[in-house]
């Protein structure tokens, strides 16, 4: 893991030499946070870049392949998704996609990190107006809470129907939001039924990763279903994990509600091309 920003380009780069990289115009941005180093560059061909820790995390071009995907397909499963917990998302983007949905009343969006929340209502296009109503408190269906996502879930008296977890890659700090523990946290407090879902890494770079934190939910949920979606930015395909709590099945979802979103990337009406996985790593998930 690493990063190297050369005159005209921003490289990301995965283990084993793999890279992913944009040719940039120029860093509009740079700042050492309480928790990570931020940056935002202007990129030749996809809008801005958002940089944390030199993993790249959004470009405003295409940014829809990530966010659609995190959250439309776990709502759209869910017979009446009302309560929506977000766990990190600072951009704003998973937030936005939330709301899209007419049946949630009350969305609460967790961020550790404030700087990143700035940031991206100062200088990214993805959810301008959204950020501002969030941080002056006028958003009716939606709350902005900064503090840490993984002590505020478990002390929240709250039950939620959906909690989606918008972190950065499953390595180093962020793990404590692939464990055991965390799983068990936020299955006590998914109302029944409920859904989770977090992105778990690149399929063939986080293969590890992935395999681990599967094998934890399936120690938690009734349910856990994977998939993966080639995400613009990083080394795709992504996978995603799914937990349920109660009776539901995540391979449906009702095309009726979908058909209000009008998306542009993830497709409902294929919703099965979601669990499409390379046969190797499938059967290293499968395996008892």
């Amino acid at each position: 893991m690493g990063y190297s920003r050369e005159e005209n380009a921003f490289i990301e780069w995965y283990p084993r030499g793999y890279g992913v990289g944009f040719k940039v115009k120029r860093r509009l941005f740079e700042t050492q946070t309480d928790y990570q180093r931020l940056e935002i560059y202007e990129t030749e061909g996809f809008g801005k870049l958002l940089v944390l820790d030199g993993t790249v995390q959004l470009v405003e071009t295409g940014e829809e392949s990530y966010h659609e995907v995190l959250v439309h397909p776990i709502l759209l499963a869910h017979p009446n998704p009302r309560r929506v917990l977000v766990i990190g998302g600072g951009d704003g983007g998973t937030l936005r996609e939330v709301l899209r949905h007419e049946s949630v009343e009350k969305a609460t969006m967790v961020e550790i990190d404030d700087g990143v929340v700035e940031a991206s209502y100062l200088y990214l296009d993805v959810a301008k107006d959204l950020l501002d109503g969030l941080i002056k408190n006028e958003c009716k269906r939606a709350e902005l809470v900064i503090g840490d996502g993984v002590k505020y879930l478990r002390e929240s008296e709250e039950k939620f129907d959906a909690i989606i977890v918008d972190s950065t890659d499953p390595v180093g700090p962020a793990k404590l939001l692939f464990s055991e523990e965390f799983y068990r946290d936020a299955y006590e407090k998914l109302s029944d039924p409920g859904i989770y879902v977090t992105q778990a890494g690149s399929v063939y770079l986080f293969t590890n990763e992935l395999l681990d934190a599967y094998r934890a939910m399936k120690k938690v949920f009734d349910r856990v279903y994977y998939f993966s979606f080639p995400v613009i930015g990083y080394a795709s395909p992504w996978s995603f994990l799914v937990g349920v709590k109660g009776d539901m099945d995540f391979r449906r979802v009702d095309l009726e509600r979908a058909k209000k979103l009008d998306l542009y990337y993830y497709d409902p009406e294929r919703h099965e091309t979601l669990f499409q996985m390379p046969r190797y790593v499938r059967k290293l998930l499968e395996e008892k």
